[in-house]
């Protein structure tokens, strides 16, 4: 999880006002929610809350009925009263996120959706979540800051793979030391989508859209977001300016022409997305990382996690492999169950049993529960509306890269200097 944050020099300081950091919510007896955007992924999420202790869902909205009316089910079967469902159309949320006994709107809606119903919460006193990436624009990423700022409410985007196991214990082992200096890293999202964008009953409905109009990094923060945490982005250290490149557009193509045939309307789709794109960020404190997105290319999964520092390196995929100098062999990987034993990150030593059976190996129950365990308690969460904006900005920093042959393009400085 992110560390607390620490002072750091200002820029772009001309362009904005100083912010006014959302205060720390003050204790809750429970947590009322209202989902919105009950398919396959807001689904698993309320089966996670429904399991957390103070976790109450009081509404679901979803434009599909049938998927509303399932996520009622699931809640009275756990015991809860039925939630009331909104249906009746795409802006139905606003209705949602009006009601006066809601504390946290939480948004798994396609990407266009994500910066509206946000935005709505935080606009009606409610605090936001939403899945990734926050927003996809630099102009909607600032509107997600200021109204934060201003209504003193959180947005924070949920990166379930910050709570991966073994990026965490990467991330525990960082911080105690053992890789000396970070100097580099690899990451990225790596998965074969092909099927998934011609998907015309879930996410090909308006994923496969985006690549007919925006070739750079379409999902950066899968990979990115541990990264960040490695590298202490937003608490001492900042990106720079990025660099990316784009190969040529193949794969989409040529998987319509094979599955659906020459002559076949899909064939005949044109699209812009590169198959590969690569993106070098640099930091302020002088760390370089390449970060990479594969979605349309035949290829195991992987986030593709690379860890170099003056005194060791970390690997996953795909296989964990770590080498630490004056531990093991020279030029010999060392494999992780040594390192797990000791550095297993102490959230994953609490949470693992409830975690068992949850979504993508457990973590999203984590950052469900560590959510709402925030919440409870009144502290201060793991992320925070300039974690979601600063690994959401790379989508629009990317095309403007590509656009402009390659070209470097500066990060805003959404914390204005803090």
């Amino acid at each position: 999880m992110f560390i607390s944050s620490q002072l750091f020099s200002g820029r772009d300081k001309k362009l904005k006002s100083p912010a006014k950091v959302a205060p720390i919510a003050k204790p809750m007896e429970k947590v009322r929610i209202g989902y919105v955007g009950v398919g396959g992924m807001g689904t698993a999420h309320v089966e996670n809350l429904l399991k957390i202790k103070g976790a109450e869902i009081v509404a679901v909205c979803d434009i599909v009925e049938s998927h509303a009316a399932r996520a009622q089910d699931l809640v009275v079967k756990a015991g809860q009263g039925k939630p009331e469902a909104y249906t009746k159309s795409e802006t139905d949320f606003k209705r949602l996120c009006q009601r006066d006994d809601i504390d946290l709107v939480y948004n798994a809606t396609p990407w266009e959706w994500h910066v509206p119903v946000s935005l709505e919460a935080m606009k009606n006193g409610k605090h936001a979540a939403t899945e990734v990436p926050a927003a996809y624009t630099i102009e909607d990423c600032w509107k997600l800051v200021e109204t934060s700022e201003k209504t003193g409410k959180y947005c924070i985007m949920m990166e379930n793979c910050n709570y991966d196991k073994v990026e965490m214990m990467i991330l525990n082992m960082v911080k105690k030391g053992l890789f000396g200096e970070l100097l580099h890293a690899e990451c990225g999202y790596l998965h074969d989508l092909r099927a998934v964008k011609y998907d015309m009953e879930g996410e090909g409905l308006w994923r496969r859209a985006h690549s007919m109009k925006r070739n750079g990094d379409l999902y950066p923060t899968h990979g990115l977001g541990p990264i960040m945490q490695y590298m202490d982005i937003n608490r001492g250290n900042y990106f720079d300016y990025l660099v990316s490149f784009g190969t040529k557009t193949r794969g989409l193509h040529l998987y319509a022409e094979n599955k659906f045939g020459i002559d076949s309307p899909q064939a005949k789709e044109k699209f812009v997305l590169s198959d590969v794109v690569t993106t070098l960020l640099k930091t302020m404190n002088g760390e370089t990382i390449v970060l990479t997105h594969d979605t349309s290319s035949p290829r195991p999964y992987s986030r593709d996690i690379l860890v170099q520092g003056t005194k060791g390196i970390a690997r996953k995929y795909p296989e964990t492999k770590i080498y630490i100098e004056q531990e093991g062999k020279p030029h010999v990987w060392d494999k992780v169950d040594e390192y797990m034993k000791q550095y297993e990150h102490p959230v994953w030593i609490e949470l693992e049993e409830q975690s068992k059976g949850a979504g993508h190996g457990g973590m999203d129950f984590i950052e469900d529960y560590r959510l709402v365990n925030a919440l409870l308690r009144g502290v201060e969460p793991d992320m925070d509306v300039y974690d979601a904006v600063v690994m959401s900005a790379v989508c629009e920093l990317s095309e403007k890269s590509i656009n402009q042959k390659s070209t470097p393009q500066k990060f805003p400085d959404f914390t204005r200097g803090m």
